[in-house]
């Protein structure tokens, strides 16, 4: 039985959120991450969300945090009529241990981490810490002028041994002019470090955005995909 009392779904406004995504340095090592039943994109690219939330007026429950999490873009579990793959949860850093319980007893690996997000001019630079010491840090020229975009997201996880996808809807107001400029990986003896970008960083462009204002429900629509097979070693 749960002793999260915070019911489902749970809603969140005007986050601030970085999303990168990349192909990655070693794409058989990422491959690894995957529950035997799923299989990577046929690009192998690495997805990224760096987000923080202000203010506990943000949330239907949650309060204040801050947020990293990464992982595989999927073969075969797009978004319904849509391109946008599905998506699978390998690392989630978590300032909250409120959310992280939430998140935990759904299946995404949730351990303590803390996000934040810096504009200086129009270079926004978002860091991930955990422990104190930065571990990934991402850059990118934005603008000011937005637009807005709706849609859903796909991410699938793995609770005991079902594998599990959750829609999550979104509206977020999205900058016009924006570039990442670096996603750098700062410890290579930490486990995120195997999803590290190639060299020379070639990002997936139709999915990298910068959002000053994102609202989105977390999670909802889930389904049970059935038996997640052996998890590779």
């Amino acid at each position: 039985m749960s002793n999260n009392s915070l019911v489902a779904p749970q809603l969140v406004i005007n986050s601030r959120m970085l999303y990168t995504s990349w192909i990655p340095a070693d794409p058989k090592a990422t491959a690894k991450l995957l529950p035997s039943k799923l299989q990577p994109a046929s690009n192998h690219a690495i997805y990224m969300n760096q987000y923080v939330v202000d203010s506990a007026d943000q949330t239907t429950g949650f309060g204040a945090y801050s947020l990293t999490y990464l992982g595989l873009d999927l073969a075969g579990l797009d978004v319904p009529n849509s391109s946008t793959p599905g998506r699978f949860f390998t690392h989630y850093f978590n300032s909250s241990e409120v959310v992280r319980a939430y998140a935990s007893e759904r299946g995404v690996p949730a351990s303590p981490g803390s996000t934040t997000l810096e504009l200086d001019g129009n270079i926004l630079t978002a860091t991930t810490s955990v422990n104190g010491t930065p571990i990934i840090r991402s850059r990118a020229e934005v603008g000011t002028e937005t637009s807005v975009a709706a849609g859903h997201l796909r991410y699938v996880t793995q609770v005991k041994k079902k594998l599990v996808s959750g829609f999550y809807p979104y509206i977020g107001d999205l900058v016009t002019s924006f570039k990442v400029l670096s996603i750098e990986f700062l410890d290579p003896n930490h486990p995120v470090y195997a999803l590290r970008p190639a060299s020379p960083l070639e990002v997936v462009a139709g999915s990298c955005f910068y959002a000053p204002r994102d609202s989105f429900v977390y999670p909802g629509g889930e389904e049970v995909l059935g038996p997640a097979g052996h998890d590779n070693d």
